[in-house]
C-alpha cells in the first residue's frame, strides 16, 4: 500500500530530535516516561509532524484526549479570541460566562431527569479526587470503593484508588485510607468451561460478598467505576454487572461515580459511555477529550449532593480556566456539528473488523475487545494458556512507531496494544494507520510466533 499521509525523511528519531532527547534526559526526570522519541513541530486533525519533518498518523490521540483531533479550527479560534480579550482571572476572584454556559450544556447532555450542577477543575485526578471529596461530605461516611484493574490518576488519593502497582504505586506509600478494591468482570480471562452467563453471576456474586467480607456498605460513600476500564486493557463490561453494582449503591445509600475520564466525549458512541448500560451515575467525572488538549476537568452530578460542599471547599487557581472552559464548549459544538457518536461506532466498528482479521492470522491475539471507537487486542504467547505476552506489545508498538503510527500499550500486564485515533480521523488515513498496524505485527510476529491457518 502506497503511503499517502506517512513520511518519513529520516531515521527516526531524527537529528534534531535526537540533539532534543539528550537535553530532555539530562534536565528532565526519567520518572516522566515517553512512549516516541521524536519531537513534535506541528499536529493536525489525525496527523503530526515531527521537528524533523517526518509525518505520522496518531492511534495514540494523546492517550485519548483528542477525541476532536489536533488543533481543530474551532477550538483554534475559540482560544484565539479568549487570549485577545484575557487570559485568566481565576472564577473564585472574578467569574466569567463560559464557565456558565459550559455547566449548563454539560448538566443537560449528561444522564438523568433531575437537576444537576457541575464544578471544574484542571485534570482528570483532580476530578476525581473532588468527587470523593464532594461523596464524602455528602453522605458523612468515609469508604471508596474502586475495582481490580482501575486507573483513576496519580495523586495520592487517585493513586490508591488505582489498582495497577507497577509504574504507579510502588514505593510511593503509605496510601490514603478507606479506599477497597473490589472485583470487575474480564470476560475473556473467566474460568475455564464457565458460560459467560455463569460468569457474570459469579462476578455479581463475588461484589455482593464483598460488602459482607471487606466493608459494610453502610460506611461507604461512593463506588467510583470507569464504565469501561481504560488503563486496565479496554475492558468492558456485562450490563448486568453495571446495573446490579448501581442497584446496591441505591439500597445502601451509597453514590454511584462514573469515571468518564477517558470514555466521555463520544469516545463510544455516546457523550457518555455509562449511557450504554442504562444506568444513571450520582456523579460523572470527565477531562482528557473535554478540552481538545486544553487542561481542563470536571464533576457533574445532583444538585443536593454537588451543594453539600461549603464556599472555599473544593476549587482551585486554574480550576475551569477561562482557556478550558472555550475549548470545551468548542468541543462540545464539533461533537454534534459533525456527528462525531456516530462517526466514533463508525470507525470502531472498522477497527474491531481489522482487528478480527489480525486474530484470525496470529494466534498470539488472545481477545479483540472494545466499544464504540474505544478498541484494543490482548496478546498472549499461546490461546491455551492466555500468559500475557508484555515483551512482544513492546515490540510491536517500537515496529509501528518506526513505520510512523503512534500507538499505545495499556493493561495490568502491558500486553494490551489501544487504539484512541480522533474521531476527525479520515477514512483514508485510518486505512494506512491499520496496514501500518498490519505490517508492524508482520514485522514482529512472522517469524516469532505461530501464524494461525485460519481460527
Amino acid at each position: 500500500m502506497e503511503k499517502k499521509f506517512i513520511k518519513q525523511q529520516t531515521h527516526l528519531p531524527g537529528p534534531v530530535s535526537k540533539e532534543l532527547l539528550e537535553r530532555r534526559n539530562k534536565y528532565v526526570p526519567k520518572g516522566i516516561s515517553n512512549n516516541c522519541h521524536s519531537f513534535v513541530k506541528k499536529a493536525t486533525g489525525a496527523l503530526v509532524e515531527d521537528v524533523d519533518g517526518n509525518s505520522y498518523i496518531d492511534f495514540a490521540g494523546a492517550i485519548g484526549t483528542l477525541n476532536v483531533g489536533h488543533t481543530h479550527p474551532r477550538v483554534v479560534r475559540a482560544l484565539q479570541e479568549q487570549t485577545s480579550q484575557f487570559i485568566h482571572t481565576c472564577f473564585n476572584v472574578m467569574m466569567y460566562e463560559s464557565y456558565i454556559n459550559l455547566a449548563e450544556r454539560l448538566c443537560k447532555l449528561a444522564p438523568g431527569n433531575f437537576d444537576k450542577q457541575a464544578a471544574f477543575f484542571n485534570s482528570g485526578a483532580e476530578a476525581v479526587e473532588n468527587a470523593v471529596k464532594i461523596a464524602r461530605k455528602y453522605t458523612k461516611r468515609q469508604g471508596i470503593v474502586s475495582f481490580t484493574r482501575g486507573f483513576h490518576g496519580r495523586t495520592l488519593m487517585t493513586m490508591t484508588m488505582t489498582s495497577k502497582v507497577k509504574p504507579y504505586k510502588f514505593g510511593f506509600g503509605p496510601f490514603a485510607s478507606e479506599v477497597y478494591k473490589a472485583p470487575y468482570p474480564y470476560v475473556y480471562r473467566r474460568p475455564v468451561g464457565m458460560t459467560e452467563q455463569q460468569y457474570s453471576a459469579m462476578i455479581i456474586d463475588q461484589f455482593e460478598q464483598f460488602l459482607l467480607a471487606e466493608v459494610a456498605p453502610e460506611t461507604i460513600a461512593a463506588v467510583v467505576m470507569e464504565p469501561v476500564q481504560g488503563e486496565g486493557g479496554f475492558i468492558v463490561p456485562d450490563i448486568a454487572f453495571v446495573q446490579r453494582v448501581r442497584e446496591i449503591c441505591s439500597q445502601h445509600g451509597i453514590l454511584f461515580i462514573a469515571d468518564e475520564i477517558q470514555t466521555g466525549f463520544a469516545r463510544t458512541g455516546k457523550y457518555f459511555a455509562i449511557e450504554h448500560f442504562d444506568v444513571v451515575p450520582d456523579l460523572i467525572t470527565i477531562s482528557k477529550s473535554m478540552g481538545a488538549g486544553v487542561p481542563i476537568s470536571g464533576v457533574i452530578g445532583r444538585v443536593e449532593i454537588m451543594d453539600a460542599v461549603e464556599p472555599g471547599e473544593i476549587g482551585g487557581t486554574y480550576s475551569g480556566s477561562p482557556l478550558g472552559c472555550r475549548a470545551a464548549l468548542s468541543v462540545l459544538d464539533i461533537i454534534e456539528s459533525e456527528n462525531l457518536n456516530d462517526r466514533a461506532r463508525i470507525l470502531g466498528d472498522r477497527v474491531i473488523e481489522k482487528m478480527q482479521i489480525l486474530a484470525g492470522r496470529f494466534e498470539c491475539i488472545g481477545d479483540v475487545r472494545g466499544l464504540g471507537a474505544m478498541c484494543a487486542m490482548e496478546i498472549v504467547k499461546d490461546g491455551q494458556s492466555k500468559t500475557p505476552d508484555k515483551e512482544t506489545v513492546g515490540k510491536i508498538v517500537k515496529a509501528a512507531g518506526e513505520r510512523g503510527l503512534m500507538l499505545l500499550s495499556a493493561g495490568l500486564y502491558g500486553n494490551v496494544i489501544r487504539i484512541l485515533m480522533p474521531l476527525t480521523i479520515t477514512d483514508d488515513q485510518l486505512e494506512e494507520g491499520l496496514q501500518i498496524l498490519e505490517e508492524a505485527f508482520d514485522a514482529v510476529l512472522m517469524n516469532d510466533h505461530v501464524v494461525s491457518a485460519g481460527r
